[in-house]
């Protein structure tokens, strides 16, 4: 499978029980050799109060949990591909740096 399409959700987690913000997304990922680009466009246009509260999600921290419709999810690093261009986000695997206790293993 080269190119994959199709409805997710992108949510911002404050802990394993409280989720601070949710946002229907459409998905298009691609594998380009060993590599692939993924990105997602925000399904309609936000309201007011919702484009505030992912503004403040993505200062806060850019990583979300993208929920995919079959239930597989993966952790995501969010960044917006270009100011104006309809909610266009470009999605990274979130990799998180290794403990201290496992560098100094």
């Amino acid at each position: 499978m080269d190119t994959y399409q199709g409805c997710a959700r992108l949510e911002w987690w404050a802990n394993r029980s409280t989720s601070l913000g949710g946002f229907d997304v459409r998905v298009t990922a691609c594998a380009t050799g060993s590599d692939w680009t993924c990105e997602a466009v925000l399904e309609g246009p936000l309201s007011a109060d919702g484009q505030e509260v992912f503004d403040f999600l993505m200062q806060a921290d850019p990583v979300f949990t993208l929920h995919f419709d079959e239930g597989s999810e993966i952790l995501v690093n969010v960044a917006v591909a270009m100011a104006g261009d309809g909610g266009r986000l470009a999605l990274t695997v979130h990799e998180p740096a290794e403990s201290v206790s496992a560098q100094s293993s």
